[in-house]
């Protein structure tokens, strides 16, 4: 069995970020590392993928031909990688993404595609639906739980009020939670074998893919203005002289909470 995962590589959390001043993209011109959102679709990929014959690959897109981020997933266990980079990609937006993603996952022939359910530095959870779209396949999202029997994958789906069963046919898309497994630590073993996996890199002109599709020219939303957020303000202290439950409800009610 094929397992497919998706994986972002991203600036560093726990260092400033920055934008462009012109584009106001996110600058990702360093260091890039795995989010930490993939890690649990890498580990659920592996041990989905345990028996003979089986493999893990990653799928990802990255400026600069960055793989730092690839190479942890790599370290884990998955056994080779496929990179979309091209200065061409800069400013693409979640469906340009995902067509760039789709392409790139066609070409390892999946039987099964995990996801996160959004990354850390974009937030908007459309992507893995997007994906399955543009290949034609099932989606299943918020997976807290998968089991693959057969041609079937069956999931349980987190949802508010606990958890729904859904059984699909592979391939699939599926999209995992945080806290589905948990992701293992790279061993110093994994690690240096990493460092030998291929990583297929790849042009947007390598996937078939219109240059107007990506990149700024292509993206159907653009951010025209950032600013800094408002001063957070103190707070107003009420000292109860008797009438304090009074003042707090009269409160509420002018924020229309009660």
């Amino acid at each position: 069995m094929n397992v497919v995962v998706c994986v972002k590589q991203i600036p560093d959390p726990a260092a400033p970020s920055a934008l462009d001043p012109v584009t106001h993209n996110l600058d990702r011109s360093g260091k890039l590392i795995l989010d930490d959102s993939d890690s649990y679709g890498v580990e659920m990929g592996l041990q989905l993928a345990s028996g003979d014959g089986d493999e893990v690959i990653l799928v990802s897109m990255a400026p600069g031909g960055e793989t730092s981020g690839l190479r942890t997933a790599l370290a884990m266990g998955a056994a080779r990688a496929i990179l979309v980079s091209d200065d061409a990609l800069s400013g693409t937006d979640s469906l340009g993404t995902a067509k760039v993603l789709a392409a790139a996952i066609s070409r390892a022939e999946p039987d099964l595609v995990l996801t996160a359910t959004e990354s850390t530095d974009g937030y908007t959870g459309t992507i893995p639906a997007q994906i399955a779209e543009l290949l034609g396949l099932p989606s299943v999202t918020f997976a807290k739980k998968i089991a693959v029997d057969g041609s079937t994958v069956r999931v349980e789906r987190q949802t508010e009020a606990g958890f729904d069963e859904v059984e699909c046919p592979l391939p699939a898309v599926v999209s995992v939670t945080a806290g589905v497994v948990e992701p293992r630590y790279p061993s110093f073993k994994g690690i240096m074998a990493a460092k030998s996996k291929p990583v297929d890199v790849l042009a947007v002109a390598d996937l078939g893919i219109e240059g107007g599709q990506v990149g700024s020219a292509g993206a159907r939303q653009e951010v025209t203005d950032v600013a800094d957020a408002e001063a957070r303000e103190g707070g107003e202290i009420v000292v109860d002289e008797g009438n304090g439950a009074e003042r707090i409800l009269a409160f509420l009610e002018e924020l229309k909470v009660i």
